[in-house]
């Protein structure tokens, strides 16, 4: 029997190759792990009937743990985000969004490694919108004192378990006095239980400016749904982009993991894609699990092959297919442990 079983979640388009070619890796990492593979989003919807079948519920609430991969997010009228679905579905309200220097990448930053902290069911994201006439849409900004509070102990508990020092609230509190008001009085009132925690807050034009000018300052961010969206992006960027940038949606009883960039359905099939948003996922995934050991020893591999430029994706300046870039990191691994 399998020390984890974990519910895979391939996704659309570049999904089904990009999370083959991770679990190859992981699984060449020496974890123990059983692979259930379930589907979702608008590839399933004439399969299924719905973009997130039952079948997928039971296995993503049995196993507690999934690792998924881009799905396709619908424009416009039709039907909704089969992600913001998933994160209802669960109660997923802490999107986790690390960003951190990969030297390769060769980016202008002396210093960076942020932990963002996106609140996940709220805010505009409630989706709570009317027509008020033919020619004014309206849109609720939701925001609550429990799902505040909650996303903010998160952050703070996660800080302090992971040697974290700072912690700050981003906010427009300036303008939206009750709404992003009380997100951030919930903050504050979190706050009092982490002493050892220096925090506080800033505005999220100004903490726009300050990423792009000293990101190096940061250290967690906590943010209202929408301006996570936003800025979490924005990080991704800083690090060099969407291919690189992994995160987590976790809720109180089931975590799942996936990277935050799309589809790519004009690339489905042609294995160029770079999978390491989903890597880095994977091994948040299993740090999760407590498997840092395998987590390490994937992060060190894919570092060196990155750092020789050999075996790399086109988008890193390489001309290796997705699953020959997953190959060389299974080399340095194997390589590492001889």
């Amino acid at each position: 029997m399998a020390k984890h079983v974990v519910t895979m979640i391939p996704g659309e388009g570049t999904g089904p190759e990009i999370c083959e070619a991770v679990r190859m890796v992981i699984d060449a990492s020496g974890v123990d792990i059983k692979w259930e593979y379930e589907d979702i989003g608008l590839d399933c919807l004439e399969k299924h009937g719905t973009l997130l079948p039952d079948k997928t519920i039971q296995s993503i609430a049995k196993n507690k743990v999934a690792l998924k991969g881009p799905t396709t997010t619908p424009i416009g009228t039709g039907h909704k985000s089969a992600n913001v679905t998933l994160r209802k579905v669960f109660d997923l309200y802490a999107n986790v969004r690390p960003v951190r220097l990969i030297p390769a990448l060769k980016r202008p930053w002396d210093k960076l490694d942020i932990i963002n902290f996106r609140e996940n069911t709220e805010d505009s994201y409630a989706a709570i919108e009317h027509m008020v006439s033919d020619e004014v849409a309206q849109c609720l900004k939701v925001i609550t004192w429990p799902g505040s509070y909650r996303i903010a102990d998160f952050a703070l508990k996660w800080a302090r378990d992971n040697g974290r020092k700072k912690v700050y609230c981003v906010h427009k509190a300036n303008i939206m006095k009750m709404t992003d008001g009380l997100f951030l009085e919930a903050f504050r009132a979190a706050a009092k239980k982490y002493p050892d925690i220096e925090t506080g807050d800033i505005i999220v034009d100004n903490c726009s400016m300050q990423l792009v000018r000293n990101p190096g300052q940061f250290d967690c961010l906590v943010l209202p749904n929408l301006y996570g969206d936003i800025l979490t992006d924005l990080c991704a960027g800083l690090m060099g982009g969407l291919g690189f940038a992994p995160g987590a949606n976790v809720g109180d009883n089931c975590a799942i993991f996936e990277a935050v960039h799309g589809s790519a359905p004009k690339y489905a099939g042609q294995k160029k894609v770079n999978p390491s948003a989903v890597l880095i996922s994977g091994v948040m995934m299993l740090r999760w699990l407590n498997e840092k050991e395998a987590a390490d020893r994937i992060e060190k591999a894919m570092y060196r092959v990155l750092d020789e430029g050999k075996r790399v994706t086109y988008d890193v300046g390489g001309t290796a297919k997705t699953d020959e870039y997953a190959q060389a990191i299974i080399d340095k691994m194997h390589a590492g442990l001889k």
